[in-house]
């Protein structure tokens, strides 16, 4: 633990300027350092200290492309929406079919937002998540 600690301190702030600049938006690049951090504790008897921080970064770079890949889907339901409201459906089975590829927990936020129309706080109350901004 106490040289997770020393990896940590040591690391965390090079590897946070590096995710704000891979997604740009400091919530979610906090959450990506967070997971990055998680998973290197996790296989802490794995890597090899002479590994870090590129090892760190490499993990960044994936969660940076993951989320911009899931912000593009999103975007892209969206926009589909806006053009055939009248293709909604009032059960959501589209919607369903449609976030088969997402994860269960991103599907389910897509899910209470866009078919049942809750509102951000009302989904993170009802996921036990917290909301990570404000903009949307």
């Amino acid at each position: 633990m106490e040289e997770f600690e020393l990896v940590y301190a040591r690391h965390v702030n090079a590897v946070l300027r590096y995710a704000r600049r891979c997604v740009g938006r400091e919530d979610v690049a906090e959450e990506i350092v967070s997971e990055a951090f998680l998973k290197l504790y996790r296989n802490m008897g794995r890597i090899r200290v002479d590994e870090l921080p590129a090892w760190l970064y490499t993990v960044v770079k994936h969660k940076a492309v993951d989320y911009w890949r899931r912000d593009r889907l999103e975007k892209r339901y969206v926009e589909e929406q806006r053009r055939k409201p009248e293709a909604q459906e009032t059960d959501g089975g589209h919607f369903l079919e449609w976030t088969a590829t997402l994860k269960p927990a991103h599907a389910r936020c897509l899910l209470l937002r866009y078919v049942h129309g809750m509102s951000r706080t009302e989904i993170a109350k009802a996921t036990g998540r917290r909301m990570l901004s404000k903009s949307v």
